[in-house]
């Protein structure tokens, strides 16, 4: 009898084991999809049951952290901690937030314990460690690819995952060629990985290539219609091109994500995009209403670009005024200060504070085609409120960011500086264009105008030479079409060798070049003649006593 019961016993026990192991990997996969409020749902039920279930404590924490919540994250290792101290993943989410808050050494300190106490053998640690690195501002990549990368060549090495974690630390280190090379070694181990395909998708997203990230996305719900990271991103990209199939996919990302209030925002927002504006004002109005000070602030922002598209600029800024009150510092996106700075610039006086704005939004965005984009706006903006000194530092960002800046992009930065007095940048901007484009009359063109703004009483002579080049390069050039540069460099010399140097000679030596480029030159030939017409003679002074 009593071995009867010791086997119920030791049957229950088993069996409850099995059922907790199951949740937790229930909640690992909730997390998987990104479905945070289920992970964190069913991780807290695992640990309802079992206070000591290691793995539940770390995925919960790990959970959280993906929530926003570092508090709860920390709260939940540290009790942890207390009762096991040298547990690897409890010292590895504790040395993950450490991380996040700048305190390098001391998690680096975490993660080597961790390790030690595995004896570096223990792949889901490792995972761990190079998962809260990649994912850290704070964290040396290079330490990841270091401390994974041999891991894979040993004997049954089977982890899809490392592959993943190794893939995101090349990611961070902006290499996006070995970053995809590791996704797809992690397809290899598992065909049926979709955050695989969906991460290769995000390189090429980053780069603007929808001929490759759209597949990409479409490959990953096709290898796991549950993915909802994937529906979310196709919505996205088709919001603003084809609401319709937008709607299609969100209804899909709907089915397979978590009800949040997240959700019902981006239903308000297709609203929007659907150009029912009126529709989106009423519903954005009534979650405000509802939810009070715990509504999600993009709601004013929805509300502000509607009106925006109802051309009611005074409501629009009113709303944008209201997000940017109740928006976390951390909840913003570059295009939130743009449209902050389009709405300012159509009121005037606020040039100042609009070019402001837009300065927060070049700061704040770190992707390279977009943030030019932002520049050349601000530049743009610069330029019609009359601000060339501004529309110059933009247009100087820009030249400086720009894979490949042509020879416009430089004579627009030269030109602005010289449109805003700054003529001594001007003309360094157009030395670098004459020798980067010396078949072209810009650069010296730009440079004698520079030279000759600077020194424009003549008296240091600083334009002297630039007239010269130009002059020179004119005729050698194309002497029809820039005779006029020739000219006009010409007589310029004239006058500085009559006026400034009393060198008749000379100026009349340029006189004449000003006839061998235009013969019919009216002016030439006048003040040619002029110039060579014998000095009246003054009669002398009467001599003492001749009287």
């Amino acid at each position: 009898m009593k071995k009867y019961l010791y086997s119920l016993v030791l049957g229950a026990v088993i069996c409850g084991n099995s059922l907790f192991a199951q949740s937790v990997e229930q909640g690992k996969k909730f997390y998987y999809y990104e479905r945070y409020k289920s992970a964190k749902e069913s991780l807290e039920k695992t640990l309802a049951a079992n206070p000591n279930d290691i793995a539940a404590t770390y995925w919960l924490g790990q959970t959280l952290i993906e929530m926003g919540d570092s508090i709860g994250a920390r709260n939940v290792y540290q009790k942890a901690l207390a009762t096991n101290g040298n547990a690897p993943a409890l010292l590895v989410g504790m040395g993950q937030l450490e991380l996040m808050d700048g305190k390098k050494e001391e998690a680096r300190q975490r993660f080597e314990t961790a390790l030690s106490l595995t004896k570096s053998k223990d792949i889901n640690v490792a995972n761990a460690i190079g998962h809260a690195v990649a994912e850290s501002r704070y964290g040396d990549a290079q330490y990841v690819i270091d401390k994974l990368t041999p891991l894979t060549t040993q004997k049954g090495f089977n982890s899809a995952e490392t592959w993943l974690v190794i893939g995101d630390a090349y990611r961070k280190l902006v290499q996006g060629g070995n970053a995809v090379q590791s996704y797809q070694k992690a397809l290899v181990i598992d065909p049926t990985n979709a955050a695989a395909k969906h991460r290769i998708g995000k390189i090429y997203l980053t780069q603007k290539n929808p001929d490759v990230f759209l597949p990409a996305f479409e490959d990953a719900v096709k290898l796991d219609p549950n993915y909802a990271p994937s529906y979310f991103e196709l919505y996205y990209y088709y919001f603003n091109r084809d609401i319709n199939k937008a709607k299609d996919y969100y209804d899909k990302y709907l089915a397979v994500a978590d009800a949040t209030p997240a959700n019902e925002y981006e239903k308000t927002a297709i609203l929007f995009a659907s150009r029912r504006y009126d529709e989106a004002i009423s519903t954005a109005n009534g979650f405000i209403t509802k939810e009070g000070a715990a509504v999600d602030p993009r709601y004013y922002k929805l509300i502000a670009y509607s009106y925006d598209e109802k051309k009611d600029s005074i409501n629009a800024r009113k709303y944008i005024d209201e997000y940017f009150a109740k928006q976390k510092p951390d909840g913003f996106v570059p295009k939130d200060y743009e449209f902050r700075a389009q709405t300012l610039a159509k009121f005037p006086g606020n040039e100042t504070a609009a070019l402001a704005s837009y300065d927060q939004a070049i700061a704040l965005d770190t992707a390279l085609d977009s943030r030019v984009e932002l520049i050349a706006n601000a530049a743009a903006l610069a330029k019609k409120s009359g601000n060339r000194s501004a529309e110059a530092k933009y247009l100087g960002q820009a030249y400086a960011l720009k894979k490949s800046p042509n020879n416009v992009d430089l004579y627009n930065w030269g030109f602005s500086n010289y449109q805003a007095g700054q003529y001594t940048t001007a003309d360094s901007i157009f030395t670098a264009y004459a020798e980067k484009y010396p078949n072209e009359i810009f650069g010296y063109l730009w440079r004698a105008r520079s030279n000759q703004a600077m020194d424009t009483a003549m008296t240091q002579g600083l334009a002297v030479p630039h007239y010269e080049k130009l002059a020179e390069m004119a005729r050698s050039l194309d002497p029809v079409k820039y005779k006029g540069q020739a000219v006009s460099a010409y007589f310029y010399l004239v006058q500085y060798y009559n006026d400034i140097k009393k060198d008749k000679a000379t100026a009349v030596k340029y006189c004449e070049k000003v006839l061998e480029v235009d013969p019919s030159n009216p002016d030439a030939a006048r003040i040619k003649d002029i110039l060579n017409k014998p000095a009246k003679k003054t009669a002398p002074s009467p001599s003492p006593g001749s009287r």
